[in-house]
């Protein structure tokens, strides 16, 4: 066989292992493909303002709230329950943040741990509620939804929108990380972080494949594995250089980034991930396997009233107000986010890294629909399609698995 027909056959093995693993991860990677074709798409029809720097820094720091909501939200999700409450216990919470800066002149250094605390208390009542008494989630967190409704129309009666003058705070949602390097249109510190992302991707990405190797399990081919760690060290470059231009990462970015990174971890590489799937997939027989289904149950829901609490902080924050609508429909957000994301509705199935990317996906629809001028009666019936088809595409991937 000649040189040139050893690449071509080479080149055709490529392709047809591209294909196949397209084929079996259509659900993980069909997100990333409409993702890549919203912004494609958006960047064409606005002649470039949609992929400027400005409007992409302005986008993340838009969908940060959403992306906090959308993480706890999988976890509740993967074990077939379901919180409505989360958008009014988020608008309530930054409520109380307000009030307790502007009324109490507290320093935002404690309102905010007091505030995630009681997030996590009023998550932990909600799960001793499903866990314990056995009341349906839907239920439990439908009467959370009237209950923080009221209460937030209860705190801001007086003034309608609560103030908040403390720059601290408000920096969480509008700042941006200081660059000591002061480099002259450019951040540098955000391009050294960049470049540390990149370099954590291809060590953790490395040693995961080895350790897939160790175990003898299938691994995809070495050029196409190269052609993935390029790829993706391609697009966090990119990233960093879009955000480099503008005034760097913003405080927004760097808590979700954190936020992502330490629920990666805890699904991914812990037990206590293991259990919420294992719970996920089938409650009675991870009862029946020693994992107590209650004691998950109660993790979940305090997790989620913990994340609710954060994005009511980050809204508040860009905001730099409370307002009597704060939390309108930050569930459904959530909820759209980690069914695009991959999340099944029959539960087991979903990863926190593909709900952040649903709700780029949804607010990259919002974000490039604003910039054409589309009115909003239409957006609201776009994003319901794009929800529709995302639970549909999951059903008909589930048959065709079956």
């Amino acid at each position: 066989m000649t040189e040139p027909e050893n690449l071509r056959t080479k080149e055709n093995d490529l392709l047809k292992e591209l294909v196949y693993l397209l084929r079996r991860n259509i659900r993980e990677y069909g997100m990333y493909i409409a993702l890549v074709f919203i912004i494609t798409a958006f960047a064409i029809i606005t002649n470039g303002v949609f992929i400027s720097p400005r409007n992409i820094s302005t986008l993340i720091d838009q969908t940060g709230y959403i992306i906090v909501l959308a993480i706890g939200m999988t976890l509740i999700i993967v074990c077939r329950y379901i919180d409505l409450s989360v958008g009014f216990l988020a608008g309530f919470l930054g409520a109380v943040a307000a009030i307790f800066m502007t009324r109490y002149g507290m320093s935002e250094w404690i309102v905010i741990p007091i505030i995630l605390v009681f997030g996590l208390m009023v998550g932990l009542i909600n799960g001793f509620m499903v866990g314990k008494l056995s009341i349906p989630a839907y239920v439990v967190s439908l009467a959370g939804m009237f209950i923080f409704r009221g209460l937030l129309l209860m705190v801001t009666q007086k003034t309608g929108t609560i103030i908040v003058p403390n720059k601290g705070f408000n920096d969480i949602g509008n700042g941006f990380i200081p660059d000591p390097f002061r480099g002259k249109n450019v951040h540098i510190l955000t391009l050294i972080i960049g470049g540390i992302a990149i370099l954590a991707f291809i060590y953790t990405s490395i040693r995961g494949r080895q350790n897939k190797l160790k175990y003898q399990f299938e691994v995809i081919s070495t050029p196409l594995y190269i052609i993935k760690l390029v790829f993706v060290s391609i697009i966090i470059a990119y990233i960093s250089w879009i955000l480099a231009g503008y005034n760097g990462l913003s405080w927004t970015a760097v808590i979700c980034l954190v936020v992502v990174m330490i629920y990666h971890f805890v699904t991914q590489k812990t037990t206590l991930g293991r259990h919420i799937y294992a719970v996920g997939g089938n409650g009675n027989a991870a009862e029946l396997a020693g994992i107590s289904v209650k004691k998950i149950t109660y993790i979940i829901f305090a997790s989620m009233g913990m994340l609710s609490a954060l994005s009511g902080i980050l809204f508040t924050s860009r905001l730099k107000s409370a307002t009597t609508t704060a939390g309108t429909l930050f569930e459904l957000d959530a909820i759209a986010s980690a069914f695009i994301g991959g999340a099944s509705a029959n539960g087991g199935v979903g990863k926190i890294t593909g709900s952040v990317v649903g709700a780029l996906v949804m607010m990259s629809l919002t974000s490039g629909m604003n910039l054409m001028g589309v009115d909003i009666s239409y957006q609201y019936v776009i994003r319901g399609g794009v929800l529709v088809a995302a639970v549909f595409f999951d059903v008909m991937t589930r048959k065709k698995r079956g």
